[in-house]
This record gives C-alpha cells, sequence and structure tokens, in this order.
C-alpha cells in the first residue's frame, strides 16, 4: 500500500492516491461496526473570488440538492433509512462532508458521496431558495449574536490583506449577489476527485476501501488542474488596535487580544509547537496559568483561556479571552492577562509546567483515538492544509521536543502588545458609564463570526492537535 503506511499504536493508517487524483486515507478501528466517510474538499472561503464571500459555505449547501441520479433529500433519506448521520462544513481553507454509518453502507455512501461530486442540477429554481436559506443563516448565526458580531470584527482587523480577514459565512450584501452563475463556476473548479481527500476510518480495512473507492470515486473524471493556493500575505505588523462592541444584549462584558502567527504550515521548526504548548500553558484549561492565577486565586475573572489555530494553511491567529467577576473592570483583568504573558516571554516557563502540558497535549492525541470523528478531523483538516499522513504520525516527537526557551522565545517573539488587536465587548450601561467599569478605550473592531473566538466562522471539525 504506497506511498505511506505507518503505524501509530495499534492503528495502522493507510494512504494512498486513486488514479484521478483523489487521495484516501484509511484509519482502522475495529472495536465497533461503525464506520465515519468523510470527504474533503481543499476550497475554503480563503480561496473564494474577490466580491463573492460566502459561495464556498453557499455550495455547501447546494451540494446537498438533486443529481441527474438522485432527487434532493434522497441521500439524506437513505442515511436516515439505515441509522446513520451526516453533516458538512465550511472553514476558511477546506469544505467536508461526512456520514457516519455501518460498514456494510459504506459503499452506498461512496456512491451517493461521487454521483454529488460532478452530477449537481443547479437552476435559478435551486439557486434562489438556497440563497435566501444562507442569508437568514448569517442573521440568525451573526446578527443575532454579540459575540458572533464582535468576532466577525476583530478578525477583520487582525488580517488586514489576507482573505481570512472575510467571515466565512460570507459579508450581507455580497452574499445577496450569488447568482447561478457563480454556482456553476464554483462547482466545476473545484468540485473534482483531484482537489479532494477521502478518509474513511472505521471499522474496514484498507484493501477494502481502495476497492469501494476505485468502483465509486475512481470512476469520476479528474477535474482541471488548480494552480498553487497562493493568498495575499500580511504586511508587517506595527500598530495596537481595538474594536468595541456595545450591544443592549450583552450582560457581562469580556474582551479577547489576538495576534497573527505562523500555522503549521507557515512556521520555521518547532515554533508551531512551541506556540501549541504556550496556548496550553497560558490558557489550555482548568490548571492553565490564566484559570489558575485569575479564576482561582485572585478571582477577578469568571473564566480566561487561550487559543492557538495551528492547522490553517496560511499565518493564523494566536488569541487570550476573558470575563471579569463581579465588580472587577476589564482594565484590570486585561492587565492581569497581559501580565502572566510578559511572565512567560522574560521569566519562562518551568520544566514542571512544561511537562504537564506536553503531557495534556500528548494525551489529547491518543484519546482521539477513541472516536472515529475525531481522527477523521485530524487527517482531512491536515491533509487540507499541507500537512502529510507522515508529519501527524510524528506530531508527538515533536510536542516532546519542545523546550522551556523555545515556548518563551515564541511568546515574547509573537505575543508583543504593541501589534495586538483587542476586542471589547460591552453591556450598554458598562458603555455609557466607563468609571465605574474601567473600560478601556474604544477604537474600531472586528472578529469572526459563529463561535465568538476568532477562527472559522462555520462550524468546524472537533478541535484536536494540529499535526502537520
Amino acid at each position: 500500500m504506497a506511498p505511506a503506511q505507518a503505524a501509530q499504536g495499534d492503528q495502522e493508517v493507510s494512504d494512498f492516491f486513486l488514479g484521478n487524483g483523489m487521495e484516501v486515507v484509511v484509519i482502522p478501528d475495529h472495536r465497533a461496526p461503525i464506520v465515519t466517510h468523510m470527504v474533503w474538499y481543499k476550497i475554503g472561503s480563503a480561496d473564494e473570488p474577490p466580491g463573492k464571500s460566502g459561495i464556498a459555505h453557499f455550495f455547501e449547501h447546494l451540494m446537498f440538492k438533486g443529481t441527474t441520479n438522485h432527487r434532493a433529500g434522497e441521500f439524506g433519506t437513505r442515511i436516515a433509512e439505515i441509522g446513520g448521520s451526516e453533516n458538512a462544513f465550511t472553514s476558511y481553507d477546506y469544505t467536508a462532508f461526512f456520514q457516519t454509518v455501518t460498514p456494510d453502507a459504506l459503499e452506498t455512501m461512496m456512491s451517493f458521496e461521487s454521483d454529488r461530486m460532478r452530477n449537481l442540477i443547479l437552476t435559478d429554481a435551486v439557486i434562489g431558495p438556497e440563497r435566501d436559506v444562507i442569508l437568514e443563516e448569517r442573521r440568525s448565526r451573526i446578527e443575532g449574536s454579540p459575540d458572533a458580531l464582535l468576532s466577525e470584527e476583530v478578525q477583520a482587523t487582525l488580517f488586514q490583506n489576507h482573505p481570512y480577514r472575510i467571515p466565512v459565512i460570507g459579508w450581507m450584501h455580497e452574499m445577496e449577489k450569488l447568482n447561478r452563475p457563480d454556482a456553476v463556476d464554483f462547482y466545476n473548479r473545484y468540485y473534482a476527485p483531484n482537489n479532494a481527500v477521502l478518509v474513511v476510518a472505521g471499522d474496514v480495512d484498507a484493501a477494502t476501501v481502495r476497492a469501494m473507492a476505485e468502483k465509486t470515486y475512481g470512476r469520476v473524471a479528474r477535474g482541471p488542474d488548480l494552480p498553487p493556493r497562493i493568498r495575499p500575505t500580511e504586511p508587517e505588523q506595527n500598530t495596537k488596535r481595538t474594536v468595541t462592541l456595545t450591544d443592549a444584549r450583552v450582560s457581562v462584558p469580556s474582551f479577547s487580544k489576538g495576534w497573527v502567527v505562523p500555522s503549521y504550515n507557515r512556521a520555521q521548526p518547532g515554533e508551531a509547537e512551541a506556540l501549541d504548548l504556550l496556548s496550553e500553558i497560558l490558557g489550555g484549561g482548568t490548571q492553565s496559568r490564566l484559570y489558575q492565577a485569575l479564576v482561582v486565586k485572585a478571582r477577578i475573572a469568571s473564566g480566561a483561556g487561550a487559543y492557538f489555530d495551528g492547522t490553517a494553511l496560511d499565518d493564523t491567529s494566536f488569541t487570550v479571552y476573558g470575563s471579569p467577576l463581579g465588580e472587577t473592570g476589564l482594565e484590570k483583568l486585561e492587565a492581569a492577562v497581559d501580565a502572566e504573558i510578559v511572565s512567560v516571554a522574560t521569566k519562562g516557563v518551568t520544566d514542571a509546567e512544561l511537562e504537564k502540558a506536553k503531557n495534556r497535549y500528548v494525551r489529547s492525541m491518543i484519546f482521539a483515538r477513541d472516536n472515529q470523528s475525531s481522527m477523521a478531523n485530524m487527517y482531512g483538516s491536515t491533509l487540507t492544509t499541507g500537512g502529510t499522513v507522515q508529519e501527524i504520525q510524528q506530531w508527538p516527537d515533536k510536542i516532546r521536543a519542545v523546550t522551556a526557551d523555545q515556548v518563551r522565545a515564541v511568546a515574547a517573539k509573537y505575543l508583543k502588545p504593541e501589534i495586538s488587536v483587542t476586542g471589547y465587548l460591552l453591556p450598554v450601561s458598562a458603555a455609557a458609564k466607563p468609571d465605574e467599569t474601567q473600560v478601556p478605550p474604544a477604537d474600531v473592531g472586528a472578529t469572526d463570526g459563529e463561535t465568538g473566538k476568532p477562527g472559522p466562522a462555520e462550524a468546524a471539525p472537533a478541535k484536536t492537535p494540529p499535526a502537520n
């Protein structure tokens, strides 16, 4: 089985290509008669043409319409009849579709999925109503959520030139103009086997999956060769920016502070792993520095944490966030968070806390192996953002090799206050009485969407350790 077949504990992961260029990854897991079947397309919102924001997510919706071989809804009905489940999601760098079924239904899933890869019927009667659906989704998930609105604005401020500044779900005024020619062009260009990765995890073996894949996906003609995914890059970050949203629906203020940092795909050797461990040490749960210092000991925060989105095709973001407790003002809380960052950047971390962070991180990958969807997500997100199966296998060793000085170095290099973007979410009363709430000065602002935290606006795969 070529080109890669690597052992990961008792999981022997196989990776091969079909004749039409489709990559296939098989992750056997025989503990239960279940299989997760996922198709990942190397197309996300950051690949959209100018002025067509939201079309990647729009097309995720259109993939559930009828084809020349099956009426609309027939695929979903068949999955429901056998007790399976399905879903899809769009992110900045990829779009994925998946089903969880019994192994005897796998070939049927492949048949339906390969059919809609090329045979969708896209008429104006299909396009119009579905466009109304995504517009309503934006109203509900973004306009209806102050967290999502601020997140969208912060993201648009953090990234000044790269398309990660554009929300995955799209800007409303551009979504309203998406039409049939846009959809057809997008489909013909990106939905092809040579731009897709098939991930099958569960009670299967590689030989069986290969035979099924060749019988179904293998019959789909190769699409046009696509150019490298080279996107606009960020200019040098030289300013400290703030974004403030005041909303009557907000009852508890909060803040987030973000920086542009390299992803696994863009970092110097060891830097992304160090950023992963920095996020774990600073804000990776109840044992982190921020939680212990601000929530447990000082009791000035109701919540605090950090987040590094390492699995991205291009440069990504590192974020810290928090909400004050009681009468604590945002200014006091933000200063306390900043002090913890300065402490790591100047004094470093102890060997003991680094070792604990490594253990938690490596164990998270081991625990992920207990869930087929998590494993499939890990491989799919890595392979569609420039990583390889081998890099996923090597990731635990690379995490183990990170030194305390590397963690200190990335904190000092990237988490500089003078190049940060801070978002403040305030209740109306707090904005009206800044002295009482100690609200920091406000500027303009922005963040991404649907989660309230910087990151993909669309439903993203289960968070798993970046592995490439």
